[in-house]
């Protein structure tokens, strides 16, 4: 883990300072895009707090591009606002482009350029001071295990080593919000393993990251808030445990000493929030619906006709809750 110290290039005196006025490292109000007759943004609304790792996910035309975009400053809302560290995106595009470390999807490196030679490009374009930029690219290189590939050249390495480059080079200029678009998309699980423990390790800094990703395993891993968006709208944020909770679905597997008669089964099919029962002999597996608890309600049921021998529950998946939410059709 490291923090450096890099000077950003001046800015103005009537916003100096105002990263400390705000406690949210993003601020979106409102928000709405319109192409056309398409409506991609459909008043969005939540905040990202400081230090957090925040994931934004959505199925394929959601509308999540289209609001990184305007929170990059890469496209202006139709209405609404965004603060990016207490600058307003519509106004001071240029300042938040120098204080956000962006990875994106592309790694958009010069394949015929060393990593040492693209680093040092990007540490110009960031305005990373010229004394300033040997020690941090060494150090920067060190931490994603490139630094005995410095003199290679990017065209020969292998897809994670250019993200492990990707993500040194957001870090160029000490950034303290990060934006990754789908950080390990198409890699070993080595480097996968690698890039998260990165990615904690900024938020242990201190360091706002903004995530967008399709493997909800990453999102329960690393994120400590998630919001879904679906047509352009939010349709729920809030932590993985408690989305889970909330929305998904949990499977109760219970071994009984008899078979239940067909008036009991009935009974636990009707208990509120059972969506689903099935008995095989002895076997017995319920399904239930969000934060809906019955257990000592089938408890019950069950000791007026025989013996419970085992009980056992499967907690929802975040998979469960993404496809609950947006449904299962391809999107194109």
């Amino acid at each position: 883990m490291i923090s450096v110290p890099v000077k950003q290039p001046p800015i103005s005196p009537q916003n100096d300072g105002r990263e400390s006025i705000r406690d949210h490292a993003i601020e979106i109000t409102h928000l709405r895009k319109l192409f056309k007759d398409f409506v991609a943004v459909d008043d969005l609304t939540f905040t990202v707090e400081r230090g957090e790792i925040f994931g934004l996910l959505g199925p394929n035309g959601s509308g999540k591009t289209t609001t990184i975009n305007m929170i990059s400053g890469l496209s202006q809302p139709t209405s609404g606002t965004v603060n990016v560290l207490g600058y307003d995106i519509n106004h001071e595009p240029r300042t938040v482009h120098r204080i956000l470390g962006s990875m994106p999807q592309e790694t958009a490196l010069y394949e015929e350029l060393t990593a040492w030679h693209n680093m040092a490009f990007h540490a110009d374009l960031y305005g990373v001071p010229p004394r300033e930029q040997q020690s941090r690219i060494t150090k920067l290189l060190e931490l994603v295990q490139l630094q005995d590939r410095s003199k290679s050249r990017v065209g020969t390495f292998s897809g994670g080593m250019k993200r492990r480059l990707a993500f040194a080079r957001a870090l160029l200029h000490d950034p303290q919000l990060i934006y990754m678009d789908e950080p390990t998309l198409g890699i070993d699980v080595q480097s996968r393993r690698a890039l998260w423990d990165y990615t904690l390790d900024l938020k242990k800094q201190g360091k706002t990251v903004l995530l967008t990703t399709n493997y909800l395993e990453e999102a329960n891993e690393l994120c400590d808030r998630l919001a879904i968006i679906d047509h352009g709208k939010l349709m729920a944020l809030d932590t993985p445990a408690q989305l889970k909770k909330r929305y998904g679905d949990t499977a109760i597997d219970l071994e009984t000493a008899d078979p239940l008669s067909p008036q009991t089964v009935d009974k636990l099919r009707a208990l509120p929030g059972v969506t689903a029962l099935a008995q095989q002999g002895t076997s017995l597996m319920l399904t239930v619906s969000g934060e809906q608890s019955v257990t000592g309600d089938v408890l019950n049921l069950i000791a007026t006709e025989t013996k419970l021998k085992t009980i056992s529950q499967h907690d929802p998946s975040l998979n469960e809750v993404f496809l609950g939410l947006t449904g299962k059709a391809l999107r194109d």
